[in-house]
Protein backbone atom coordinates (compact mmCIF):
# COMPACT_ATOMS: atom_id res chain seq x y z
CA UNK A 1 0.00 0.00 0.00
CA UNK A 2 0.93 3.64 -0.49
CA UNK A 3 3.16 4.46 2.89
CA UNK A 4 1.47 7.93 2.80
CA UNK A 5 -1.91 6.44 2.83
CA UNK A 6 -0.96 4.48 5.65
CA UNK A 7 0.76 7.20 7.38
CA UNK A 8 -2.40 9.50 7.25
CA UNK A 9 -4.01 6.42 8.58
CA UNK A 10 -1.96 6.36 11.46
CA UNK A 11 -3.38 9.72 12.88
CA UNK A 12 -6.72 7.63 13.01
CA UNK A 13 -5.77 4.91 14.77
CA UNK A 14 -2.33 5.44 16.54
CA UNK A 15 -2.74 2.56 19.10
CA UNK A 16 -4.10 -0.16 17.55
CA UNK A 17 -3.27 -0.59 13.69
CA UNK A 18 -5.80 -3.84 13.28
CA UNK A 19 -8.56 -1.56 14.07
CA UNK A 20 -7.66 0.55 10.68
CA UNK A 21 -8.79 -2.55 8.55
CA UNK A 22 -11.74 -3.29 8.16
CA UNK A 23 -13.69 -6.79 7.23
CA UNK A 24 -17.37 -6.61 7.09
CA UNK A 25 -20.14 -4.76 7.29
CA UNK A 26 -21.87 -5.38 11.44
CA UNK A 27 -25.25 -3.93 10.14
CA UNK A 28 -27.29 -1.09 8.34
CA UNK A 29 -24.84 1.19 10.06
CA UNK A 30 -22.18 -0.54 11.35
CA UNK A 31 -18.54 -1.75 10.45
CA UNK A 32 -16.65 -4.68 11.89
CA UNK A 33 -12.77 -5.16 11.84
CA UNK A 34 -10.44 -7.81 11.57
CA UNK A 35 -11.09 -8.63 15.20
CA UNK A 36 -14.47 -8.21 15.36
CA UNK A 37 -14.75 -4.60 17.07
CA UNK A 38 -17.68 -2.88 15.84
CA UNK A 39 -18.33 0.79 14.88
CA UNK A 40 -21.06 3.31 14.46
CA UNK A 41 -20.39 4.52 10.62
CA UNK A 42 -20.71 8.71 11.07
CA UNK A 43 -18.46 9.00 7.69
CA UNK A 44 -20.93 6.51 5.16
CA UNK A 45 -18.37 5.94 2.87
CA UNK A 46 -18.05 9.88 2.31
CA UNK A 47 -22.03 9.80 1.32
CA UNK A 48 -22.41 6.09 -0.38
CA UNK A 49 -24.43 4.31 2.02
CA UNK A 50 -27.51 6.44 2.06
CA UNK A 51 -29.87 3.00 2.07
CA UNK A 52 -27.55 1.70 4.93
CA UNK A 53 -25.06 -0.81 4.36
CA UNK A 54 -25.85 -3.70 2.51
CA UNK A 55 -29.46 -2.93 2.00
CA UNK A 56 -31.41 -6.15 1.31
CA UNK A 57 -33.50 -5.18 -0.89
CA UNK A 58 -31.00 -3.23 -2.86
CA UNK A 59 -28.75 -6.62 -2.68
CA UNK A 60 -31.57 -8.35 -3.84
CA UNK A 61 -32.04 -6.57 -7.22
CA UNK A 62 -28.28 -6.80 -8.12
CA UNK A 63 -28.22 -10.27 -6.87
CA UNK A 64 -30.63 -11.73 -9.10
CA UNK A 65 -29.51 -9.60 -12.30
CA UNK A 66 -26.09 -11.22 -11.47
CA UNK A 67 -27.52 -14.48 -12.21
CA UNK A 68 -29.55 -13.36 -15.54
CA UNK A 69 -26.91 -10.67 -16.86
CA UNK A 70 -23.56 -9.14 -14.98
CA UNK A 71 -22.56 -6.98 -18.06
CA UNK A 72 -24.37 -5.91 -21.15
CA UNK A 73 -23.54 -6.37 -24.90
CA UNK A 74 -23.00 -2.90 -25.51
CA UNK A 75 -24.45 -2.45 -28.65
CA UNK A 76 -27.78 -4.03 -27.86
CA UNK A 77 -30.14 -1.90 -26.07
CA UNK A 78 -30.18 -2.46 -22.85
CA UNK A 79 -33.99 -2.46 -20.76
CA UNK A 80 -32.97 -1.53 -17.45
CA UNK A 81 -31.27 1.40 -18.38
CA UNK A 82 -34.32 2.70 -20.21
CA UNK A 83 -36.15 2.17 -17.10
CA UNK A 84 -33.60 4.08 -15.02
CA UNK A 85 -33.45 7.10 -17.15
CA UNK A 86 -37.37 7.19 -17.31
CA UNK A 87 -37.48 6.79 -13.37
CA UNK A 88 -34.79 9.72 -13.08
CA UNK A 89 -36.83 11.43 -15.50
CA UNK A 90 -40.18 11.10 -13.26
CA UNK A 91 -38.23 12.22 -10.08
CA UNK A 92 -36.21 15.54 -10.84
CA UNK A 93 -37.68 18.65 -12.45
CA UNK A 94 -40.13 18.01 -15.71
CA UNK A 95 -37.28 19.95 -17.61
CA UNK A 96 -34.63 17.32 -16.60
CA UNK A 97 -35.63 14.61 -19.34
CA UNK A 98 -32.30 12.65 -20.32
CA UNK A 99 -29.52 10.96 -18.32
CA UNK A 100 -26.17 9.66 -19.10
CA UNK A 101 -25.07 6.79 -16.84
CA UNK A 102 -21.63 5.85 -15.88
CA UNK A 103 -19.38 4.76 -12.80
CA UNK A 104 -18.20 7.57 -10.44
CA UNK A 105 -18.66 11.59 -9.27
CA UNK A 106 -15.49 12.05 -11.00
CA UNK A 107 -17.16 10.69 -14.49
CA UNK A 108 -20.30 13.16 -14.12
CA UNK A 109 -18.50 16.24 -13.94
CA UNK A 110 -16.23 15.53 -16.88
CA UNK A 111 -19.62 14.33 -18.88
CA UNK A 112 -21.27 17.48 -17.51
CA UNK A 113 -18.14 19.74 -18.41
CA UNK A 114 -18.61 18.52 -21.80
CA UNK A 115 -22.36 18.53 -22.47
CA UNK A 116 -22.03 22.37 -21.33
CA UNK A 117 -18.91 22.64 -24.13
CA UNK A 118 -21.34 21.09 -27.29
CA UNK A 119 -24.53 23.08 -25.79
CA UNK A 120 -22.78 26.47 -26.96
CA UNK A 121 -19.67 26.53 -28.62
CA UNK A 122 -19.32 30.08 -28.34
CA UNK A 123 -19.40 30.21 -24.51
CA UNK A 124 -16.28 27.98 -23.57
CA UNK A 125 -15.68 29.61 -19.97
CA UNK A 126 -16.87 27.60 -16.97
CA UNK A 127 -17.05 28.85 -13.90
CA UNK A 128 -17.24 27.30 -10.03
CA UNK A 129 -16.68 28.13 -6.54
CA UNK A 130 -13.91 28.83 -4.21
CA UNK A 131 -13.72 25.96 -1.55
CA UNK A 132 -15.18 23.58 -4.35
CA UNK A 133 -14.50 19.38 -5.25
CA UNK A 134 -15.66 17.98 -7.81
CA UNK A 135 -13.05 15.41 -8.62
CA UNK A 136 -9.39 14.82 -9.46
CA UNK A 137 -9.59 13.64 -13.49
CA UNK A 138 -8.42 16.06 -15.16
CA UNK A 139 -11.42 18.10 -15.90
CA UNK A 140 -12.70 17.49 -13.15
CA UNK A 141 -10.03 18.46 -10.83
CA UNK A 142 -10.05 22.23 -13.09
CA UNK A 143 -12.75 23.05 -11.78
CA UNK A 144 -12.24 22.24 -8.30
CA UNK A 145 -10.29 24.52 -5.60
CA UNK A 146 -8.06 23.00 -3.90
CA UNK A 147 -4.35 24.24 -4.69
CA UNK A 148 -2.92 21.17 -2.72
CA UNK A 149 -4.56 18.80 -5.69
CA UNK A 150 -4.14 21.70 -8.71
CA UNK A 151 -0.42 22.38 -8.35
CA UNK A 152 1.10 19.16 -9.47
CA UNK A 153 -0.47 18.71 -12.49
CA UNK A 154 0.58 22.16 -13.90
CA UNK A 155 -1.51 23.58 -16.94
CA UNK A 156 -5.71 22.14 -16.13
CA UNK A 157 -8.47 23.29 -18.38
CA UNK A 158 -8.46 25.95 -20.09
CA UNK A 159 -11.47 28.47 -20.26
CA UNK A 160 -12.24 27.74 -16.54
CA UNK A 161 -12.70 30.35 -13.56
CA UNK A 162 -13.41 30.19 -9.89
CA UNK A 163 -15.39 32.94 -7.52
CA UNK A 164 -15.86 32.60 -3.85
CA UNK A 165 -19.02 30.93 -2.51
CA UNK A 166 -21.82 32.26 -1.28
CA UNK A 167 -21.43 35.67 -3.02
CA UNK A 168 -23.86 36.57 -5.75
CA UNK A 169 -21.78 40.07 -6.10
CA UNK A 170 -18.48 38.85 -7.31
CA UNK A 171 -20.53 36.56 -9.30
CA UNK A 172 -22.37 38.98 -10.85
CA UNK A 173 -18.89 40.63 -11.42
CA UNK A 174 -17.60 37.49 -12.89
CA UNK A 175 -19.92 36.82 -15.40
CA UNK A 176 -19.35 40.71 -16.72
CA UNK A 177 -16.06 41.00 -16.48
CA UNK A 178 -15.71 37.77 -18.24
CA UNK A 179 -18.41 39.28 -20.83
CA UNK A 180 -16.89 41.79 -21.04
CA UNK A 181 -13.27 40.85 -22.71
CA UNK A 182 -14.93 38.04 -24.90
CA UNK A 183 -14.75 35.15 -22.49
CA UNK A 184 -19.14 34.56 -22.26
CA UNK A 185 -19.56 32.29 -19.93
CA UNK A 186 -21.39 28.90 -21.33
CA UNK A 187 -21.85 27.06 -17.30
CA UNK A 188 -21.36 27.95 -13.72
CA UNK A 189 -20.98 24.58 -11.54
CA UNK A 190 -21.71 23.99 -8.27
CA UNK A 191 -22.21 21.75 -5.37
CA UNK A 192 -25.40 23.39 -3.67
CA UNK A 193 -23.26 22.53 -0.46
CA UNK A 194 -20.03 22.14 -0.09
CA UNK A 195 -19.40 19.17 0.80
CA UNK A 196 -15.29 18.43 0.96
CA UNK A 197 -14.80 21.89 1.45
CA UNK A 198 -16.19 21.68 4.87
CA UNK A 199 -19.93 21.45 4.66
CA UNK A 200 -20.30 25.02 4.09
CA UNK A 201 -24.13 26.13 3.76
CA UNK A 202 -25.07 28.76 1.69
CA UNK A 203 -27.71 31.51 2.39
CA UNK A 204 -31.00 30.81 1.40
CA UNK A 205 -31.14 33.28 -1.31
CA UNK A 206 -28.01 32.23 -3.28
CA UNK A 207 -28.82 29.59 -5.59
CA UNK A 208 -32.42 31.68 -6.73
CA UNK A 209 -29.98 34.03 -6.84
CA UNK A 210 -26.90 31.92 -9.11
CA UNK A 211 -30.09 30.47 -10.97
CA UNK A 212 -31.15 34.24 -12.10
CA UNK A 213 -28.18 35.07 -12.70
CA UNK A 214 -27.32 32.38 -15.24
CA UNK A 215 -30.81 33.25 -17.30
CA UNK A 216 -29.83 36.56 -17.73
CA UNK A 217 -26.32 35.71 -19.64
CA UNK A 218 -27.72 32.91 -20.90
CA UNK A 219 -25.34 30.26 -19.02
CA UNK A 220 -26.11 26.37 -18.16
CA UNK A 221 -25.94 25.88 -14.23
CA UNK A 222 -24.75 22.52 -13.54
CA UNK A 223 -25.79 21.59 -9.70
CA UNK A 224 -22.98 18.86 -8.46
CA UNK A 225 -25.67 16.76 -5.80
CA UNK A 226 -22.77 13.69 -6.18
CA UNK A 227 -22.87 14.13 -2.22
CA UNK A 228 -26.01 16.28 -1.15
CA UNK A 229 -28.04 13.86 -3.57
CA UNK A 230 -30.23 11.11 -2.87
CA UNK A 231 -31.79 12.43 0.68
CA UNK A 232 -28.83 13.15 2.13
CA UNK A 233 -29.77 16.74 3.09
CA UNK A 234 -33.72 15.81 4.37
CA UNK A 235 -35.09 16.04 0.57
CA UNK A 236 -34.61 13.82 -2.74
CA UNK A 237 -32.00 16.73 -4.22
CA UNK A 238 -30.67 19.59 -2.14
CA UNK A 239 -31.84 22.15 -4.82
CA UNK A 240 -35.29 21.30 -3.62
CA UNK A 241 -34.56 23.30 -0.77
CA UNK A 242 -34.24 26.45 -2.56
CA UNK A 243 -36.78 26.39 -4.76
CA UNK A 244 -34.44 25.72 -8.18
CA UNK A 245 -33.74 23.31 -10.88
CA UNK A 246 -30.36 23.22 -12.43
CA UNK A 247 -29.82 22.58 -16.36
CA UNK A 248 -27.86 19.48 -15.29
CA UNK A 249 -27.56 17.24 -12.67
CA UNK A 250 -24.68 15.46 -11.37
CA UNK A 251 -25.33 12.62 -8.58
CA UNK A 252 -22.99 9.54 -7.71
CA UNK A 253 -22.22 7.92 -4.25
CA UNK A 254 -25.03 6.77 -2.91
CA UNK A 255 -26.82 6.73 -6.29
CA UNK A 256 -25.42 2.87 -6.32
CA UNK A 257 -27.45 1.79 -3.13
CA UNK A 258 -23.76 1.27 -1.59
CA UNK A 259 -24.09 -2.25 -3.53
CA UNK A 260 -22.62 -0.82 -6.87
CA UNK A 261 -20.61 2.18 -7.93
CA UNK A 262 -23.01 4.30 -10.25
CA UNK A 263 -23.32 7.82 -11.41
CA UNK A 264 -25.49 9.67 -13.72
CA UNK A 265 -25.61 13.23 -15.12
CA UNK A 266 -29.55 14.23 -15.73
CA UNK A 267 -30.14 16.97 -18.14
CA UNK A 268 -32.60 18.73 -20.36
CA UNK A 269 -33.30 18.19 -23.48
CA UNK A 270 -32.00 21.09 -25.32
CA UNK A 271 -28.41 20.35 -23.14
CA UNK A 272 -28.44 16.06 -24.49
CA UNK A 273 -29.71 16.97 -27.92
CA UNK A 274 -26.26 17.55 -28.77
CA UNK A 275 -25.48 14.40 -28.48
CA UNK A 276 -28.77 13.54 -30.76
CA UNK A 277 -26.82 13.31 -34.44
CA UNK A 278 -23.77 11.49 -33.08
CA UNK A 279 -24.26 9.61 -29.94
CA UNK A 280 -20.92 8.27 -29.49
CA UNK A 281 -19.55 11.74 -28.76
CA UNK A 282 -19.45 10.47 -25.25
CA UNK A 283 -19.77 6.96 -24.05
CA UNK A 284 -18.67 4.44 -21.34
CA UNK A 285 -17.94 0.90 -21.41
CA UNK A 286 -19.50 -0.14 -17.86
CA UNK A 287 -21.37 3.02 -16.96
CA UNK A 288 -25.25 2.05 -16.70
CA UNK A 289 -24.30 -1.74 -16.89
CA UNK A 290 -27.16 -3.80 -15.92
CA UNK A 291 -25.59 -4.47 -11.91
CA UNK A 292 -25.39 -0.75 -11.72
CA UNK A 293 -28.97 -0.56 -13.14
CA UNK A 294 -30.49 -2.99 -10.95
CA UNK A 295 -28.86 -1.38 -7.93
CA UNK A 296 -30.03 2.55 -8.68
CA UNK A 297 -33.53 1.15 -9.24
CA UNK A 298 -33.89 -0.42 -5.89
CA UNK A 299 -32.25 2.28 -4.44
CA UNK A 300 -34.72 5.11 -5.69
CA UNK A 301 -37.32 2.57 -4.29
CA UNK A 302 -35.64 2.22 -0.82
CA UNK A 303 -35.51 5.78 -0.75
CA UNK A 304 -39.10 6.70 -1.58
CA UNK A 305 -40.49 3.51 0.19
CA UNK A 306 -39.08 4.01 3.54
CA UNK A 307 -39.37 8.17 3.36
CA UNK A 308 -35.78 8.19 3.97
CA UNK A 309 -35.20 11.22 2.78
CA UNK A 310 -37.88 12.69 5.40
CA UNK A 311 -35.88 10.59 7.73
CA UNK A 312 -32.84 12.49 7.56
CA UNK A 313 -34.17 15.57 8.13
CA UNK A 314 -35.67 14.42 11.00
CA UNK A 315 -32.75 12.73 12.62
CA UNK A 316 -30.48 15.34 11.33
CA UNK A 317 -32.07 18.05 13.56
CA UNK A 318 -31.89 15.25 16.55
CA UNK A 319 -28.13 14.79 15.67
CA UNK A 320 -27.52 18.66 14.94
CA UNK A 321 -29.20 19.68 18.38
CA UNK A 322 -27.16 16.57 20.24
CA UNK A 323 -23.93 17.77 18.59
CA UNK A 324 -24.38 21.06 19.47
CA UNK A 325 -25.13 20.25 23.67
CA UNK A 326 -22.52 17.92 23.46
CA UNK A 327 -19.52 20.91 22.52
CA UNK A 328 -21.40 24.00 23.75
CA UNK A 329 -18.81 23.60 26.92
CA UNK A 330 -15.80 23.55 24.65
CA UNK A 331 -14.89 26.57 23.45
CA UNK A 332 -11.43 26.44 23.27
CA UNK A 333 -12.01 23.98 20.97
CA UNK A 334 -15.16 24.05 19.08
CA UNK A 335 -15.88 26.68 16.67
CA UNK A 336 -19.05 25.77 14.65
CA UNK A 337 -21.62 22.69 14.31
CA UNK A 338 -23.66 23.24 11.31
CA UNK A 339 -25.35 21.06 8.85
CA UNK A 340 -28.22 19.57 7.37
CA UNK A 341 -30.18 17.12 7.08
CA UNK A 342 -27.98 13.98 7.56
CA UNK A 343 -24.67 16.55 6.00
CA UNK A 344 -23.37 17.90 9.09
CA UNK A 345 -20.11 19.46 10.59
CA UNK A 346 -18.03 20.06 13.76
CA UNK A 347 -15.48 22.57 12.91
CA UNK A 348 -12.53 23.20 15.05
CA UNK A 349 -9.82 25.79 16.21
CA UNK A 350 -7.09 23.72 13.95
CA UNK A 351 -6.31 20.22 12.54
CA UNK A 352 -4.92 18.80 15.38
CA UNK A 353 -7.80 18.75 17.64
CA UNK A 354 -10.31 17.32 14.89
CA UNK A 355 -7.68 14.26 14.70
CA UNK A 356 -7.25 14.00 18.39
CA UNK A 357 -11.19 13.88 18.44
CA UNK A 358 -11.16 11.14 15.56
CA UNK A 359 -9.09 9.07 17.33
CA UNK A 360 -10.50 9.48 20.45
CA UNK A 361 -13.71 8.39 18.44
CA UNK A 362 -12.42 5.36 16.98
CA UNK A 363 -11.24 4.29 20.27
CA UNK A 364 -14.93 4.23 21.28
CA UNK A 365 -16.70 2.98 18.28
CA UNK A 366 -17.58 5.66 16.45
CA UNK A 367 -16.05 6.31 12.85
CA UNK A 368 -15.82 10.38 11.45
CA UNK A 369 -13.19 11.54 9.13
CA UNK A 370 -12.21 14.93 8.14
CA UNK A 371 -12.89 16.81 4.84
CA UNK A 372 -10.45 16.43 2.54
CA UNK A 373 -7.37 15.30 4.57
CA UNK A 374 -8.19 18.66 6.71
CA UNK A 375 -9.46 17.61 10.08
CA UNK A 376 -10.17 21.38 11.12
CA UNK A 377 -13.82 20.28 9.90
CA UNK A 378 -14.86 16.35 10.78
CA UNK A 379 -17.79 15.52 9.30
CA UNK A 380 -20.51 13.52 10.88
CA UNK A 381 -22.32 11.38 7.87
CA UNK A 382 -24.03 8.34 9.13
CA UNK A 383 -26.38 6.18 6.62
CA UNK A 384 -29.88 8.25 6.64
CA UNK A 385 -30.74 4.63 8.45
CA UNK A 386 -29.16 5.40 11.73
CA UNK A 387 -31.09 4.67 14.75
CA UNK A 388 -32.01 7.08 17.40
CA UNK A 389 -30.28 5.15 20.23
CA UNK A 390 -26.90 5.46 17.76
CA UNK A 391 -27.65 8.96 16.80
CA UNK A 392 -27.36 9.68 20.98
CA UNK A 393 -24.52 7.70 21.79
CA UNK A 394 -22.59 9.53 19.37
CA UNK A 395 -23.34 12.75 20.39
CA UNK A 396 -22.98 11.78 24.30
CA UNK A 397 -19.48 10.40 23.19
CA UNK A 398 -18.42 13.49 21.12
CA UNK A 399 -18.70 15.10 24.33
CA UNK A 400 -16.99 12.68 26.42
CA UNK A 401 -14.47 12.58 24.46
CA UNK A 402 -13.91 16.77 24.36
CA UNK A 403 -14.33 16.69 27.86
CA UNK A 404 -10.99 13.95 28.01
CA UNK A 405 -9.05 16.56 26.05
CA UNK A 406 -10.23 19.50 27.52
CA UNK A 407 -9.14 18.39 30.81
CA UNK A 408 -5.51 17.35 29.23
CA UNK A 409 -4.96 20.60 28.03
CA UNK A 410 -5.36 21.65 31.41
CA UNK A 411 -2.98 19.46 32.56
CA UNK A 412 -0.88 20.58 29.74
CA UNK A 413 -0.69 17.70 27.98
CA UNK A 414 -0.33 17.48 24.45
Amino acid sequence: MNPGFLEYRKATSVEHAAAAVEWSDGGPNTYRDVNGKEYIDCLGGFGIFNVGHRNPKVVAAVSAQLARQPLHSQDLLDPLRAMLAKTLAMLTPERLQYSFFCNSGTETIEAALKLARAYDSSKQTIIAATKGFHGKSLGALSVSAKGEFRRPFGALLPNIEHFPFDDLGALRHKFERLKMVGEDVGAVLLEPIQGEGGVNIPHDNYLPGVRALCDEFGALLILDEVQTGMGRTGKMFCFEHYGVEPDILCLAKAFGGGVVPAGAVVGTKAVFSRLFDNPFLHTTTFGGNPLACAAAIATINVLIEDRLPERAARMGERMLAGLREATAPFGEFVVDVRGKGLLIAMEFVDDHTGFELGKLLLDRGVLVSGTLVNARTVRVEPPLTIGEDQADYVCKTVGECLAIMSRALKMGVS
